[in-house]
């Protein structure tokens, strides 16, 4: 009987269904590792394709040592109470030069030329409404709130122009001089007698054909070091006038015949500006919430010979020229136009361009010492300083006299910066399109390239280290020192009792040095295949 179900099992037909169901098994079996490997690609996110080398985009908007927050212009604290056909209308005259340069210039600051688009607008249209030029700005620009690194706020003060008595002749009155720039200045780069100077920067003066010195101080110059060579324009009464005229950058000379001659800056002598009044806080002098021009000036005139000391500890030195205005024009800005009271603003031109829009809106003391008001206002970069330095730093126009004077001298707070950046440089849109940066390479890479200091170091680079690690051995026993843990890796023999401190010890050793870690190895098809494969055949062998 088994043999005749062995017979009866095994039929032709019943062998073709079992070698075909054989068949079907076998693929299942060898495609298997095949099969589970798909599976988990699949459920893998696939690395982002790496382009080398990167595309040239756009990269986002740029400022140094600056952070900024994109907002929209509902967020714009107090911007629709600000008069924006004032600020249009200024902007407009800063767009005169702007459009005037030639297509393709180059510029290296942030926004570049990307001004042009507004102003060109600007120029072929005279707004007459503000909610007009309310609507033009808030359709060519994007609200940026900017500040310095790490700070929340922006900070802020004013200048004006001041007006001066003086004469054409000096005489017992008059004696101090108000000096054009001497022929002897020289800036690497430029022309003797080029139109436009660097505000910052070394100022030499030749001796000879070649060598070059610094220029002379404030020191020298008020001891005679350039007189007798022609280059008064005019003479005031005191030295008092005369630096209050250099910090504002320009002035008004009121002439003993009645005529007025208009001064603006034209150069400096190279030596940096120190605040004056920041001399007195640090003396105790004048306390920092009543220090203003006001009190420099009365402290001078009550103080002469300190007023002497202390004007001379500036060593900066402003060289002015003559500019033809009459008693109705405002005085010129860096930017080469008319500035505008309450509207023009002085700014740090190595990062910014001029005609470039910032709403500033906080709190100021416009009315009085004492007295807060709101400040919320549209105005233009259309001039700088050498003290304006930074990407939320400020100096506010009130025009010129004794009452812009007074309000310019007691502005010294800290308020919010908006930056107007024209729609084309919007660094969020721009920050969408950039490549993502490589993949950080995991910790066992990590621990396999050591961060060490090369053996081909240069000596400079090992000195610097050994200052700075005799530096941190001064610290308490309660601070961190990663020089004495570093002596302690490198098993250093430790100082006796009597031998000098562990600086000495630090100095002898030579700490590693951070260097760059090694690219992360690029996930490539053809490894996943050489893996694949590999698989199979331990699948394979196993069976």
């Amino acid at each position: 009987m088994v043999r005749e179900i062995w017979k009866r099992g095994f039929s032709a037909h019943r062998l073709n269904s079992w070698t075909a169901a054989l068949a079907l098994a076998v693929v299942a079996v060898v495609l298997a590792p095949y099969a589970a490997e798909a599976v988990r690609a699949r459920h893998r996110s696939a690395p982002p394709m790496r382009h080398l080398p990167y595309p040239q985009l756009d990269w986002p908007l740029e400022i140094t040592n600056s952070q900024y927050l994109p907002l929209a212009w509902s967020d714009v604290p107090g911007w629709t109470d600000d008069d924006q056909l004032a600020a249009y209308r200024t902007f407009r005259a800063s767009c005169k030069p702007i459009t005037a340069k030639p297509d393709g210039t180059p510029e290296d600051k942030a926004l570049g030329d990307s001004l042009r688009d507004p102003c060109r607008e600007a120029r072929a249209s005279d707004l007459a409404d503000n909610a007009a030029a309310r609507a033009f700005f808030e359709r060519h620009f994007e609200p940026l709130k900017i500040s310095k690194l790490g700070d929340a706020d922006g900070f802020v003060t004013g200048y004006y122009e001041p007006v001066i008595e003086g004469s054409r002749t000096q005489n017992e009155v008059y004696n101090v001089p108000v000096y054009r720039r001497p022929s002897n200045l020289f800036v690497r780069g430029f022309k003797q007698d080029a139109t436009s100077l660097p505000n910052k920067g070394p100022v030499y003066r030749k001796i000879g054909r070649r060598k070059l010195v610094p220029y002379y101080d404030r020191a020298e110059i008020e001891d005679g070091a350039i007189e007798g060579r022609g280059l008064e324009i005019a003479w005031l009464r005191n030295q008092t006038d005369l630096l209050f005229a250099q910090i504002q950058g320009s002035a008004r000379i009121s002439l003993d015949d009645g005529s007025t001659v208009r001064i603006n800056y034209d150069a400096y002598n190279g030596h940096p500006y120190t605040p004056v009044g920041r001399i007195l806080i640090e003396r105790g002098i004048i306390p920092r919430e009543q220090m203003s021009m006001q009190r420099i000036r009365e402290w001078m005139e009550q103080n002469p010979e300190g007023a002497n000391e202390l004007r001379r500890m500036n060593r900066s030195y402003i060289f002015f020229r003559e500019v033809q205005l009459s008693e109705k024009d405002e005085a010129v800005g860096a930017q080469g136009i008319p500035l505008t009271p309450g509207r023009s603003i002085a700014v740090d031109k190595s990062l910014h361009v001029y005609g470039t829009p910032f709403f500033i809106t906080g709190e100021l003391p416009i009315d009085s010492e004492k007295s807060k008001t709101a400040f919320h206002r549209l105005m233009i970069a259309q001039d700088t300083g050498s003290a304006i330095v930074g990407p939320a730093r400020a100096d506010l126009y009130f025009g010129a006299g004794q009452d812009a004077g007074k309000v310019s001298g007691r502005l010294k707070h800290n308020i919010q910066f908006v930056m107007l950046v024209p729609r084309s440089l919007d660094p969020v849109a721009r920050g969408r399109k950039m490549p993502l940066p490589d993949a950080r390479p995991s910790e066992k890479i990590a621990k396999l390239f050591p961060q060490v200091l090369p053996k081909d170091a240069p000596k400079e680079t090992a000195k610097d280290q050994t200052k700075d690690q005799s530096k941190d051995q001064v610290k308490g026993p309660d601070q961190p020192n990663p020089a004495a843990s570093t002596v302690k890796d490198a098993k250093a023999p430790a100082p006796a009792a009597s031998a000098s401190p562990p600086t000495t010890v630090a100095q002898n050793v030579t700490a590693p040095q951070p260097v760059p870690l090694p690219e992360a190895r690029p996930r490539l098809e053809s490894d996943r295949n050489i893996r694949r494969l590999r698989y199979g055949r331990r699948h394979r062998n196993r069976r």
